[in-house]
């Protein structure tokens, strides 16, 4: 198994409950959304997959290890494995697209070879190719703080891609891009999964978008996994509770209608 959770659950230091009681396993290659209401923990979810926090509760194995049983040594290179698209990707304001795309690699390349990289880059070709399956590659040369926030998405995305991890995690990594181009984005993160044979985790706030593009869905609220589908057996009645807001006047959130193809300007 890729993953595989038994009863994990996190407290904050200030007592707030972030998940409860969590129980998971995906194996290899598989495609997975995260969805559910703002707060409900899929961020913390995430978090704890990528090893960025600990559980204060239950079993956690990621690529054959429980992270926190390991010298921090040997954590370092397991998290070397993991690819993390964030939603706002930490990507320093000057630095210029190709060095954002090549950093990737840090993980696996000497503290050499890394300061080398900062100073020119060692390889140009392959960001670019990465870049270029995104609609970027024109962007290579020029630095972070010229592109609008859908583009630094697609940076962070290039960023995994050249990475090629074992295990990818994406946390909203196309709410700032238009459908069209979410749409073609999570369609490339689909293809590497399912070419390298890889698991894919996404949580996604457009629940036609997790859909179309994953075969299989998690529900998570209040901290709770409440439901683990295929996409296909998802019906109106169980997306309608997951999103249910008693104060909030209630809007029926229904599966995907057959798409349409748009053509609309790329952010």
């Amino acid at each position: 198994m890729t993953l595989n959770l038994s009863g994990v659950g996190l407290t904050h230091a200030n007592g707030q409950v972030a998940l409860s009681d969590v129980e998971l396993k995906v194996a290899p290659g598989e495609r997975v959304a995260i969805i559910g209401p703002s707060g409900a923990g899929k961020t913390s979810l995430l978090r704890l997959l990528a090893t960025a926090q600990k559980p204060t509760a239950g079993r956690l194995e990621i690529l054959g290890a429980d992270p926190w049983r390991l010298s921090a040594a040997a954590r370092q290179r397991l998290r070397a494995r993991i690819g993390l698209i964030h939603q706002a990707p930490p990507l320093p304001p000057r630095q210029r697209v190709v060095t954002a795309v090549l950093a990737g690699k840090l993980g696996q390349w000497s503290l050499g070879r890394s300061l080398l990289n900062l100073l020119h880059p060692l390889d140009t070709a392959g960001a670019a190719a990465a870049l270029a399956r995104l609609d970027l590659a024109e962007k290579l040369f020029e630095h972070c703080d010229q592109l609008s926030g859908g583009q630094l998405q697609r940076v962070g995305i290039a960023r995994v891609l050249y990475q090629a991890p074992e295990l990818i995690l994406a946390d909203e990594p196309v709410s700032a891009m238009d459908p069209v181009l979410a749409g073609h984005t999570l369609g490339v993160l689909g293809e590497e999964a399912a070419r390298r044979g890889i698991t894919l985790l996404a949580s996604l706030h457009a629940v036609d978008l997790a859909l179309a593009h994953f075969p299989r869905i998690l529900g998570v609220r209040a901290g709770r996994l409440v439901f683990d589908r295929p996409a296909a057996a998802l019906g109106r009645a169980e997306l309608d509770a997951l999103y249910a807001n008693e104060q909030l006047q209630p809007q029926p959130v229904s599966p995907p209608t057959a798409p349409h193809v748009l053509h609309i300007p790329r952010c």
